[in-house]
């Protein structure tokens, strides 16, 4: 009897230590779900954007087609990398896009850029807090992978790592002020 209930009680925690790698997994895939989200809301926010700026800078025709470009590329990706990789693409192209509206005070007044500029900062505030929450909800999942004794059931269930989200070298630098 006593055998039974130890040989139960280690079934009960197996599937209680399965159940919760499941769960984290899922956690990690709804994370990513809500970054991919909020970046298609920035990319279809994108052309909007360009095409205020399209009347006013008939010349920057180079930084406009990049930005479009590097949209593209973004919603083509796939993978973390191939992600992190267009948005970080598409970060430093809108701020190319935002340095070329500097040299149009009339476009910079425009309403129409204005309401556009400041959805594209609020979408900015969520897409970063999407990546933390992602970046936290990864490292629970990993931790769960690697410590004993979920990361046996882990390996024999073939429960693999996540990888995190991270950002361009360059956009780590202090950026330059002058006066």
């Amino acid at each position: 009897m006593i055998i039974v209930l130890i040989i139960f009680l280690l079934l009960v925690y197996f599937v209680y230590l399965y159940n919760s790698l499941v769960q984290f997994r899922n956690r990690v895939e709804n994370a990513w779900s809500q970054i991919d989200v909020q970046l298609k809301r920035r990319a279809d926010l994108v052309p909007n954007l360009v095409e205020a700026v399209k009347g006013y800078a008939k010349h920057e025709k180079s930084v406009l087609e990049n930005v479009t470009k590097v949209r593209s590329a973004l919603m083509d990706a796939e993978s973390v990398r191939e992600v992190e990789k267009a948005d970080n693409m598409l970060t430093s192209a809108l701020k190319s896009l935002f340095a070329v509206a500097e040299d149009y005070p009339d476009l910079k007044a425009n309403e129409n850029f204005l309401e556009l500029q400041g959805q594209l900062e609020g979408l900015e505030d969520k897409i970063a807090y999407s990546r933390q929450f992602y970046n936290d909800t990864v490292l629970m999942y990993n931790n769960k992978c690697q410590m004993i004794p979920s990361n046996l059931i882990a390996s024999i269930f073939n429960f693999k790592e996540a990888e995190f989200f991270q950002v361009e070298e360059s956009t780590r630098e202090v950026p330059e002020v002058k006066f």
